[in-house]
């Protein structure tokens, strides 16, 4: 499958610079990027699938960092069906598991937890729900479970593991399970704020984060509950983690955590993520939501923001996605200003406050869509010459 995209306009590229891309076109074959230049070398006889993108822009797909799958396109906490692929409509192109914790009466002894990560990671290995890719099966920190344990999930596949809703009887009991999943090569994340289910920790701070430093501190703005004002100024100044924010969370702990960040140099750790669905609901324009906030109100900078959601993301999980470079995933989103923004584009648009419209996403270089069922409408139209897949919640 070859697919050609002309006449592109802003671009970035995914990293925090906002590099764009070199030239104002883009060719994909067999799910990769395979060209990137002028539009006036493009013979659109040699490839299937033409987009002529009229001047609307292109970054990479959306990675969200913090999605609650359990099996197949289904939330059992919002009994919802089909939610991933609405989420492919917001732009998010991958998903990574933030644990299967809401599977119902989820196990939660040794043997139990590394199955359930197990299981779901095979579920999704090869079932690309809308064409999203998700990163599934996140082992459950528990009592008892040990490095040689963690040596075995890696072996079997499953590369991450999340702490905080574990039956530990005290805080701490977390710090040896962290540094025995990450010396066995998982990337650990962890609950931070405070708890959000019965029967978990009634606060995750800084001072239990800054001893286990695991690789993310999950929705470091508080899920949805946030840490005192101090205890960001700590991660922030102290730490080495990504710090992730998350639309489900504290507005205001995330503002003091961009500043934070900016005043020290360290925006580079900032991840944008929703934590859904949960309690909040499905929101399938939640990163979006997030970033628009955060550079609308001067937490970050569009540069900053768009990395945040794509190619820094790639970098905390080890991911090859995040970045419109040749020999990545084709994973990419066409994009402008919505209708009636003040913006004339989709950078602009998030400067006001606003939601871009997204034109059109392709994974692994297959056009999902040409309109967005959830995003505003685009202020300009694309033409697309060719094939577009037939969406369902099983596409591939």
């Amino acid at each position: 499958m070859s697919l050609a995209i002309v006449n592109i306009g802003l671009s970035h590229t995914g990293d925090a610079g906002g590099t764009p891309l070199s030239g104002d076109a883009v060719v994909c074959d067999d799910g990769l990027i395979s060209w990137i230049g002028d539009s006036a070398d493009v013979r659109p006889g040699d490839h299937e699938t033409v987009i002529d993108a009229a001047g609307v822009g292109m970054v990479p797909g959306l990675i969200d960092s913090h999605v609650h799958s359990t099996f197949g396109d289904y939330t059992p906490r919002q009994q919802t069906v089909g939610f991933l692929e609405s989420y492919v409509h917001g732009g998010v192109t991958r998903a990574i598991s933030a644990s299967e914790v809401h599977v119902p009466g989820r196990p939660t002894d040794p043997e139990g937890v590394k199955a359930l990560a197990i299981a779901a990671q095979r579920a999704f290995r090869d079932f690309r729900p809308g064409g999203m890719t998700v990163h599934a099966g996140s082992v459950i920190l528990e009592p008892g479970l040990t490095y040689e344990d963690f040596a075995y999930l890696r072996e079997q596949g499953v590369w991450l593991a999340k702490g905080g809703f574990g039956a530990v009887s005290a805080p701490r009991d977390y710090v040896p399970l962290v540094r025995d999943a990450r010396r066995a090569g998982i990337v650990v994340t962890f609950h931070t704020g405070g708890g959000s289910i019965p029967g978990t920790l009634e606060r995750i701070d800084a001072d239990l984060l800054l001893e286990m430093n695991p690789n993310v501190s999950f929705h470091a703005n508080g899920g949805p509950t946030a840490m005192p004002a101090g205890d960001n100024e700590r991660l922030v100044r102290e730490g080495e983690m990504a710090l992730q924010l998350v639309m489900a969370g504290n507005l205001r702990s995330s503002l003091d955590i961009c500043r934070l960040a900016h005043e020290h140099g360290q925006t580079g750790r900032i991840l944008i993520a929703s934590d859904t669905p949960t309690g909040t609901g499905v929101v399938p324009l939640a990163l979006w939501h997030l970033s628009a906030e955060l550079v609308s109100l001067g937490g970050l900078d569009v540069d900053q923001a768009i990395a945040a959601m794509t190619g820094q993301v790639a970098d905390v999980f080890g991911l090859d996605a995040g970045r419109l470079e040749i020999g990545r995933p084709a994973d990419l989103l066409l994009l402008d200003a919505p209708l009636g923004s003040v913006g004339r584009t989709w950078a602009d648009a998030l400067r006001a406050g606003d939601i871009p419209g997204v034109c059109a996403a392709v994974t692994s270089g297959v056009v999902r869509f040409d309109k967005s069922r959830n995003t505003p409408a685009a202020a300009r139209s694309i033409t697309i010459h060719g094939q577009v897949a037939a969406s369902s919640a099983g596409g591939h």
